[in-house]
């Protein structure tokens, strides 16, 4: 059985954050620490190298015998653009993208390139609205 290769680990948010080349994308993250903080009513946790994540749960893939655990949500500050991770995909939030601002998704993604391009409180309903589906799809 595969298990996921990113954990969970001990290592500083706020020093990888700190890390950052990027002045702008250190502003963004250091707000949606906030933000998904607020979101959430979890602390971050640094999982692998550079992602930022909150609270976990456990993953089974129904297409492969990959399994682990996970953040809830989470970004990372990526060289592209900042990656949210909006667990339940996207299918659920149309309308909220239709009214998010300058974006770009995938199966799971958002990406975005700066906090400025978008409206926050869809973000924070994105954010709080997909961790809440995730922990209420867990098994008991």
């Amino acid at each position: 059985m595969a298990a996921i290769k990113t954990h969970k680990n001990d290592l500083s948010v706020l020093e990888f954050i700190h890390s950052l080349d990027d002045d702008a994308k250190k502003q963004d993250s250091l707000a949606l620490l906030k933000i998904f903080e607020e979101c959430t009513g979890e602390k971050p946790a640094l999982w692998g190298t550079s992602i930022i994540g909150y609270g976990s749960y456990h993953y089974k893939s129904q297409r492969s015998s990959q399994e682990g655990d996970w953040p809830l949500t989470g970004f990372s500050p990526r060289k592209q653009s900042l990656t949210i991770y909006i667990t339940p995909g996207f299918d659920a939030y149309q309308k909220e993208l239709e009214k998010l601002g300058k974006h770009k998704t995938s199966v799971g993604c958002l990406y975005i390139k700066r906090l400025s391009d978008i409206d926050i409180d869809i973000l924070k309903y994105l954010i709080k609205d997909s961790a809440e589906r995730t922990k209420q799809a867990q098994p008991q």
